[in-house]
C-alpha cells in the first residue's frame, strides 16, 4: 500500500534525571532531505541518526529534533572569567582617562564582551544514556511511519475512487464513439440532400467521406492505452515500495491520452466526458504530490 509523505511523531522518556524529547515531522519533497537539530553532546551521532532515517524513508523532507532537558544545577551554571573581566575593566578605564570621558565604566558595558562568560559545560553522556536516546528516536520514527501509512490508506481510497470515475468515463466514450460516426453519416446525407434539392446521393462518395471521418476520429488506441494505464495505476497504488515518481509519470501519459481523445472528437457528449475526466486527473495529480 502507498504511503503519504506527511506525518508527525513525538516521544518523551526520562533517563538519569533528564527528559529526552524526540520530535520528527515530514512534508512533501521530490527526494529525501533530512534536517537534524541536536544538542552538542549528540553531534558525533549525526550521521548515525541520518542513516536511521534513510533506512525508513525514501522521499520527503524529514525534520528531526532531539532535546535533552532537565540538567542539574552544576552542569547548567554559567561560568564567569573574572580575570578577563578585570582586564577589560582596566582597559576601559585607561581609555576613559585618555579621552577625558567623565562617564564611569558600567557593568552593562562589560556584559557586551562575550568571552567574559563561558556557556554551561555539556555533561558527558554515557553509553547507557545514548542507547536510550537511540531507542527513543526509533520509537518516534516508527510513529511517523505509522502516520504516513494511515495517510496512505486515505490517499489510496480517494485515488482509487477517482480512477473508477475515469474508467467509467472511458467506457462511456468507447460506447459513444460508433454512434458519433453514424450520426455524422446521417447529418452529411441530410445536408447533401438539402443542398442538391433532393437529388440522388452518390452512396460510394458518401461512404468514402464517412470512412475518412471515422479514420480521423478513431480513438481505439487511446481507449486501450487508457485502460492499460488505469490497471497499472492500481498496481502501483497497491505496491509496498515507494511509487510516487512512477505515478507522476503515469499521470502525464494518461493526461496525454485524454487530450488526444478530446482533440479527435467533435462530439459534444464526448467533450463533456473528456472535461470531466481531465478534472479527475487534475485531482489525482494533486494527491500524487503527497505519495512517497
Amino acid at each position: 500500500m502507498i504511503r503519504s509523505m506527511t506525518g508527525y511523531g513525538r516521544v518523551e522518556r526520562i533517563e538519569q534525571g533528564r527528559n529526552i524529547v524526540v520530535e520528527v515531522k515530514s512534508v512533501n519533497h521530490r527526494f529525501l532531505e533530512v534536517a537534524l537539530r541536536l544538542p552538542a553532546a549528540l553531534y558525533p551521532l549525526e550521521m548515525e541518526y541520518k542513516k536511521k532515517v534513510a533506512e525508513r524513508f525514501k522521499r520527503g523532507r524529514i525534520d528531526l529534533s532531539v532535546r535533552l532537558e532537565g540538567e542539574d544545577a552544576s552542569s547548567s551554571s554559567v561560568h564567569v572569567n573574572l580575570e578577563t573581566a578585570r582586564r577589560y575593566y582596566d582597559a576601559l578605564c585607561r581609555l576613559r582617562d585618555e579621552l577625558h570621558i567623565e562617564e564611569p565604566v558600567r557593568l552593562k558595558t562589560l556584559v557586551g564582551f562575550r568571552d567574559i562568560f563561558a556557556p554551561p559545560a555539556e555533561t558527558e553522556l554515557d553509553d547507557a544514556f545514548l542507547d536510550v536516546v537511540g531507542k527513543t528516536l526509533d520509537e518516534a520514527l516508527t510513529m511517523l511511519v505509522n502516520m504516513r501509512q494511515d495517510e496512505g490508506i486515505a490517499l489510496y481510497a480517494d485515488m482509487d475512487m477517482r480512477l473508477g470515475i475515469i474508467e467509467q468515463n472511458i467506457d462511456l466514450i468507447a460506447r459513444r464513439a460508433p454512434q458519433v460516426v453514424l450520426e455524422y453519416a446521417r447529418r452529411l446525407a441530410d445536408r447533401i440532400k438539402e443542398l442538391t434539392a433532393g437529388a440522388v446521393l452518390d452512396e460510394a462518395r458518401l461512404a468514402q467521406e464517412v470512412a475518412m471521418m471515422a479514420d480521423r476520429s478513431d480513438i481505439t488506441e487511446e481507449i486501450v492505452r487508457m485502460h492499460s494505464h488505469i490497471g497499472q495505476f492500481r498496481e502501483l497504488l497497491q505496491s509496498d515500495e515507494p511509487q510516487g515518481r512512477k505515478i507522476d509519470f503515469l499521470l502525464q501519459e494518461m493526461n496525454r491520452e485524454i487530450n488526444t481523445i478530446g482533440s479527435k472528437s467533435s462530439d459534444v457528449e464526448i467533450s463533456r466526458v473528456v472535461i470531466d475526466s481531465k478534472s479527475e486527473l487534475g485531482k489525482l495529480r494533486e494527491q500524487a504530490q503527497n505519495i512517497e
